[in-house]
Order: C-alpha cells, then structure tokens, then sequence
C-alpha cells in the first residue's frame, strides 16, 4: 500500500515541475491557440451516450442552479427535498451515489456521504457542461455507475480584451441573486498569453411564501444564502504549454422552518476546491487540494455536527497518437494518487486517514468508418480491494452524406463504487468491512441526422441500456440501519430524444422531445422480510420521465418554454405508496440590447405556468407559480 509521506512528496514534486517548467521564443513570434481535444471521458468513451449541453441555454440558466438546467434538458430524476433545499440525482434507476460530478476532471462529490448536492453548484460556476450516461468507471473510477455531469472550464482565447459582467436577478417570495465578473485576454512577455475568469455569485433566498399550503400539503418554509467566488488563470506560449490554475470557493447556508427555534434546522456546507494543470505535448499534471465541510445543527444551533474532509490530489497522464491506415490511434495512460483526512465528530477516531490510488490505460482508435474504444482502470484503496473495471465500445457510421447521417453505437464495462466515508467509519452503524458494488453495464444506441433542406435540420438518438449492480450498500433497519452489501439491483430502459430546427431569413424555431423508460428493482431478497419487494420499482424512480422544448427567435429576442413529465413515484419499498406524477412548465422570455460598448440581456421567466401542485420527498407542496426577471449587463473593452 501507498504510504502517505511518498505520496506527498510525490504530489508536490508533480506540483513544482508543473509551475516550473516553460520555454520562450522570439518576440516576434505569434502564439497558436491550445488544441481544445475534449475531456478524457467523452474521447475514450466511444458507444457511450454522451450529450453536451449548448452554452445558450447554460446562459438562460445562468443565476439557476444545476438541477434546473438538467432537469430540462436530460431524463435524469432528481430529489427534491424543498425549495433551495438538498437536491440528490437517480441517473439511469440508480441511487444518489451513483453519479459522479467532476469539475475539470475531478471527482467533487463530498468523500463522506459520496454524493453532491445539485443545489449547490450554480450554472455560474463552470463555462462548458457535458452529461455522460452509463458506466465509465475505466475512464473516470468510482461513482461513475449510471452516468457522469462533467463541468469544464473553458478560456476564450479568440476573444482578447477585458469583459466586465454585471448581473441582477430579481424573483417572487423575495429572492434574489447577483453575479458580477471579469473576463480577460492579454499578451505577456516572453510570447506567453493570460486568458482568465474572476467571478462572484451571491444568492439569498428567503423563500418568503403567501400561503402555508397547496392543495392541502404543507408548503415548507426555508432560507438559503449561497455564494460563491471562481478564479480560472490560463498561461499558453507558442509551444502549445499550457499551465492553469482553478479555484472554486462556494459556502450554502440552508434553514429549514427558520422561524420555529425548537426544531429548526440548518445544513452549511462549504467548499474550497484549488486545481493546477500543467499540460505539453500530450502530457497533462495535475495538483489539487479539496476541504469540503458540513455542519448540522437543530434549534439554537450552538453545538453544530461537523464533518471536514481534506483530499490531496496528484494526477499525471501522457497520450501518444500514432497515424495508422484510413485512421488515428490514441494512445493514454495515467496514474491518480489521493490522500484523505477526515475529521467527522460521528467517526470512530478523531482523525481518520485513508490513501487511493488509480492506475488506468484508454485506447481509441478513429478509422474511416468506425470508432473504437478499450479501457482498463485498477484502484488502490487503504483497507479496501476495489475491482478492476475494463470497458470496449464502438460506433459506426452506417451510412454519412451531406446531408444526413446514421451512426450505431454499444458500449459494455464493468463499474465499481467505493464505500463512503460513512458507510465505512461511521460509530456503531458503519461497517469497515463492507464489499465494492460491483457493476456491469449494457447499452446500444442510434443516430441520426438529416438536413433535407438548408433551412430544416432533424436529429434524433435513442438508446436502450441494462445494469447490473450487485453489493448494494444498504443501511438496512432491520439491525438498527447499520450499512450492510445486501441488494442486487438491475436498472434498465430505453431512452430517446429527438430536434427538428427550422430557420428562415427572419425566424428561427426549434423542438426538442425526450423519454425515458426506467425499470430499476432490487432481485435478491436480503432476509426473509424482503421477499415482497422483489421485482417493485425503487423508490423515487419514476418509470416514465419525459421532457420538452420548444423556442421561437427572431433577432436578438427569443420566447422558449420548457415542460418536464414524470410518472408517479414511489415512496415505499413494497410500491403500496406513492407520490402523483406530474407536469411542470417554464416560460423564459429575453432580448438583447446595446448601448454603445455595453450589451445587455433582459429576461423574464415565469415557473409552474399552470401553478401545479407536486410534491417532494416529504410530501410536502413545491411553490406554485412564481416569476423572476434578470438584467445581465456586459461591458466589452477590446484589446487593440
């Protein structure tokens, strides 16, 4: 096993050689921009869906959070505990713990309950957003079961000069949010390029609610204050190096019932996520610290339950690409080295210390007509015996003319998860002996496109998966919910998403349809007490989720509504209970307009157009029919 103090100093030996070393050229030389290639799981994950999200629509959704632009744009089922509060994701039939967050190719889901809460990462903090669906343990590790949300930042090199960024939102029940920001790109000496983003968000909501129910469910009352700070520096020469350093601060402060002093609650959890990259000739070094801490407390909310963990992180990787016939080959392998210290007032110990390490190779191969992945990934954990996760996948190109294209595609690996912190060390109710979840996904797929004229544009993709996960961590009440490995669960369904776009001289229009058929039970019984569900739908899984949008533009003013579908949901195991399904619908109207150097975006939005009454987790009402207007102001300075 790894010992900690080589894997220190191994970190910052990495860390030196990453800000150390550089090269200069004449100063007469121009500088070419850094090849943009992707991130490490959308290129060697070939068979595996994966949809990017447009930078417009992440701009309508700027002072929202993650839940809302996904919840619209993709068929995975969130839990919404209240308004502003804890938001968890089921992606694929799969539980809370199975999705894996990175933000520029790191793992950011809290250590000790292995999981994020979507509520706490506002569209503002990242530029680029990609949804990964299925396993992609061999390219990314653990959590990467039903699929992955990787949030990249991105620097505009293409567009040199100083951006300053002031927005305003403005909503019902006394919410607000304010953003204010720069954007820069500059020359420096030595034919270096600084290209960077500084960045501020504050968000209070005070939830400030006329009415107490809806339709006879209690309306949950509750404040949230997020805020949040983003530095990203970019360094490039005429080489092609490149070294950047990336820094995320967030702090969300959540009360529930803040008005009743007895049994109010209140959840803070912060952030502080600092990240460096040095990358050349196809050699990436990455240095990281991350201390994520939460606090709990009930009533006067003087003695707070505290949980703080820290994560050093060290990451190298080296590609090589070789021209074969008709084709590329891509060759990578890395090596990922973590150290842990956690400080949880519920563990065993005081401090708790833990290593992980990762050794992976990918495999892509590009030919005319196909393209081809082999992955392999094998963990290293203190006291621990992960799996080894290989993955194969294929696509190809059945048939591509100028105007239409149909591409099949399947991908099959195996995915692991570790434990959480939790699950492992927790007083009493953790089990430290506790298996891997071991998993095996199935998916194909097909697309298209077709362009039967300039002005009309069609796409469509549908995809059917099966996974298996056996071990599935369980704190089960029958023995005083300690954590036991006693579910074997399959999720499987089909997916399917289609657009059609039209555009005139004048107009632009689009549609966009989307369903998701889930089927995801548990098919082993754990006890003699488990036998009658068997075979039953998970809890908060709905069998049918679907979604639509639909915008008509013309100029510089858009109108877009967004509906989101979901069929009933369960809440007890035996499914003998249950939550309505239910039809959610947002307007968003905006324009844009210029004064002098200054452009700005106006937008209005109205939430729950029809005021539907739906509930949450706790079978208490989400908000009706709300409204918010932003102004987003950006003044552009050129460099001449």
């Amino acid at each position: 096993m790894i010992r900690c103090k080589d894997g220190i100093f191994l970190s910052f030996l990495i860390g030196s050689f990453s800000m150390g070393y550089g090269q200069t050229s004449g100063p007469d030389q121009t500088l070419p921009a850094v090849t943009v290639r992707g991130t490490t799981p959308e290129r060697f994950s070939a068979g595996l869906k994966i949809q990017p999200v447009d930078s417009l629509t992440l701009q309508q959704f700027r002072f929202q959070t993650l839940t809302d632009v996904l919840t619209y744009t993709t068929p995975i089922a969130f839990k919404v505990y209240g308004a502003g509060q804890a938001t968890s994701a089921s992606f694929r039939g799969t539980s809370a713990n199975h999705t894996a967050v990175l933000w520029n190719g790191i793992n950011i889901n809290q250590p000790s309950l292995g999981q994020t809460d979507f509520s706490t990462l506002p569209v503002a903090g990242f530029d680029r957003l990609a949804v990964q669906y299925g396993s992609s343990a061999s390219a990314v590790g653990s959590d990467a079961v039903g699929g992955s949300i990787l949030l990249v930042g991105n620097p505009q090199w293409q567009q040199p000069g100083l951006t300053v960024s002031v927005g305003q939102q403005l909503g019902s029940f006394r919410n607000f949010g304010t953003q204010t920001g720069l954007r820069y790109v500059t020359p420096l000496r030595n034919n270096w390029q600084l290209a960077g983003k500084t960045f501020l968000y504050v968000t209070p909501l005070n939830n400030d609610y006329p009415y107490r129910e809806r339709g006879h469910y209690f309306v949950e009352q509750s404040t949230t204050r997020q805020k949040g700070f983003i530095q990203d520096l970019y360094f490039k020469n005429r080489k092609n190096q490149q070294i950047s350093a990336n820094i995320w601060l967030s702090d969300n402060d959540l009360i529930i019932t803040p008005l009743d002093t007895v049994v109010r609650e209140q959840t803070r959890t912060q952030a502080y996520r600092f990240l460096s990259t040095y990358e050349s000739d196809q050699l990436t070094i990455r240095l990281g610290f991350f201390r994520d801490k939460l606090d709990y407390a009930r009533g006067n909310f003087r003695n707070p339950s505290r949980s703080e963990t820290d994560r050093l992180i060290s990451r190298i990787e080296k590609e090589w690409d070789f021209g074969v016939r008709t084709g590329t080959l891509s060759f990578r392998v890395g090596a990922e080295w973590s150290h842990y210290w956690m400080r949880v007032d519920g563990y065993t110990r005081p401090l708790m210390e833990e290593n992980r390490a990762d050794f992976y190779a990918l495999l892509r191969l590009q030919l005319a007509r196909w393209l081809l992945s082999a992955n392999l990934r094998q963990a290293f954990v203190s006291r621990f015996d992960p799996p080894i996760t290989p993955s194969v996948g294929a696509e190809y190109t059945v048939t591509q003319t100028t105007k239409s294209k149909l591409t099949a595609k399947g991908s099959v690996g195996r995915s692991y998860r570790v434990p959480t912190l939790n699950e492992r060390y927790w007083k009493d109710l953790g089990n430290p002996n506790l298996r891997p979840e071991d998993g095996f996904n199935l998916e194909a797929g097909v697309s298209g496109r077709w362009e039967p004229d300039p002005a009309i544009r069609l796409t469509s993709e549908a995809t059917v998966f099966r996974n298996r996960i056996d071990n599935w961590s369980y704190w089960n009440p029958e023995y005083g919910y300690r954590v036991e490995n006693l579910q074997l669960v399959i999720a499987r369904g089909l997916e399917w998403a289609g657009t059609l776009q039209y555009t005139t001289s004048g107009w632009q229009t689009g549609l966009t349809l989307g369903y998701a058929l889930t089927r995801s039970s548990q098919q082993k019984a754990y006890n003699v007490y488990a036998q009658d569900i068997i075979g039953k739908q998970l809890v908060y899984v709905p069998v049918h989720t679907g979604r639509l949008s639909a915008y008509l533009a013309r100029g510089k003013s858009r109108l877009t509504v967004l509906s989101q579908i979901n069929s009933r949901r369960y809440i007890t195991f035996d499914n003998s209970q249950y939550l309505r399904g239910f039809v959610v619908t947002t307007i968003l109207l905006e324009t844009q307009v210029k004064f002098g150097p200054v452009e700005s975006r106006l937008q209005g939005q109205v939430n729950n157009l029809f005021d539907t009454v739906y509930l949450n987790v706790k079978r208490n009402a989400m908000p009706g029919r709300h409204f918010a207007l932003q102004l987003i102001c950006n003044l552009n300075t050129p460099k001449q």
